[in-house]
């Protein structure tokens, strides 16, 4: 029996878990720029532990063990193929796009090259060492996360963090919030709530220099972090017919993460304007329904009779300040243990170490 053919374009943590899930049921192609595949959260931590940069890349080799990774660019998609930068085609049964987003140094990749974030990483991390004084420019899941790291790792720092925000993470019940203030308090950190930054230097990478605040405060630092949101990786899509866009640049789809019109692609992750945050935790929902529901598509059954996609109402989230205190949001506030089990110990390097088939892990 010959398998059908699968296309992922994008092998982030949507993409790489998809292609690693069907593997097994149809003939896989997993289309990616990079050579590996790095993880963003532990990057955060990397900055202050230089020791970790060897343990959160990972080689896509050993991650498939009967399709194939194909590393290219991918420049347009049809209903039934998708086209690379050096003219290859690959025909596909099934396309999911899920290209993810970029943000700012040294968090994720800026390009195809892991060698340029390996040194993205290591000047930064030379940079804070030197520093005395550090702004960070916005209190979401990295802002704070960061800001947690090198108040650990750097007590003697004068570390600032600054949201346009009234509270941390006002979205979740203001136990979170309040508890998170109070933890970055006592290592050390100042708050400041309800200011955005005007005109900053750079919005892509760390710099030197100052922060002009909307009330007109100014707020210097040896080094200043722009970590102010992700920015969607949709382009690809924009060719499409009849495909739309939220305003954040996300693609609207239907109820099984399909754009407007076409009956095969799907897309999923940060992309994917699915009503999910664009966080780790809040697309994981995504890929068990999109593995789910791809293996019945592939036997045969059509989209339509399988169960529409549903987002979280409040997803979950873990927040560690460092390896030891934390506080996540788990349909219910948790503290420093459950933090510290989940996310804030290991960072999930083990995990997704073994998911690429490859040994030393972190312990």
């Amino acid at each position: 029996m010959v398998r059908k053919k699968i296309v992922i374009v994008g092998g982030g943590y949507v993409g790489f878990e998809v292609a690693k899930e069907l593997d097994a049921h149809a003939d896989v192609t997993l289309i990616e720029q990079r050579e590996a595949f790095v993880m963003p959260p532990a990057a955060i931590r990397a900055i202050v532990d230089t020791t970790l940069l060897d343990q959160i890349i990972l080689p896509y080799d050993h991650l498939l063990t009967e399709g194939q990774v194909v590393r290219g660019r991918a420049v347009s998609i049809s209903q039934s193929d998708v086209t690379l930068e050096n003219g290859a085609v690959y025909p596909a049964d099934v396309i999911v796009v899920a290209t993810g987003s970029s943000y700012a140094a040294p968090f994720k990749p800026a390009g195809q090259s892991i060698d340029d974030f390996r040194q993205a990483s290591a000047q930064v991390s030379a940079q804070l060492t030197e520093a005395k004084s550090v702004a960070i420019v916005g209190a979401g899941a990295v802002g704070t996360e960061l800001a947690g790291e090198i108040a650990s790792a750097h007590p003697s720092k004068d570390v600032t963090l600054i949201s346009s925000d009234d509270r941390l993470f006002p979205m979740y019940p203001a136990r979170l919030g309040d508890q998170l203030k109070r933890k970055l308090e006592h290592l050390g950190v100042s708050i400041v709530f309800g200011q955005k930054a005007q005109d900053l230097q750079s919005v892509d990478m760390p710099f030197n220099g100052s922060v002009a605040l909307a009330d007109g405060r100014v707020i210097s630092a040896d080094l200043v972090f722009p970590v102010i949101g992700s920015k969607p990786q949709s382009k690809l899509l924009e060719a499409l017919p009849g495909v739309a866009f939220g305003p954040s640049g996300r693609v609207k789809t239907d109820r099984w993460m399909r754009p407007a019109g076409l009956s095969n692609v799907f897309v999923a992750g940060d992309i994917a304007d699915l009503g999910d945050g664009m966080t780790i935790v809040a697309i994981s929902r995504q890929t068990p329904w999109l593995v789910k529901t791809l293996k019945r598509v592939l036997g045969g059954g059509p989209v339509e009779e399988q169960k529409a996609y549903t987002p979280w109402k409040l997803p979950p989230i873990l927040v560690p300040l460092g390896p030891v205190v934390g506080n996540s949001w788990l349909f219910l506030t948790v503290g420093d243990w459950i933090t510290r089990k989940m996310k804030g110990s290991a960072l999930f390097i083990p995990k997704y170490r073994k998911a690429f088939g490859l040994s030393g892990d972190k312990k």
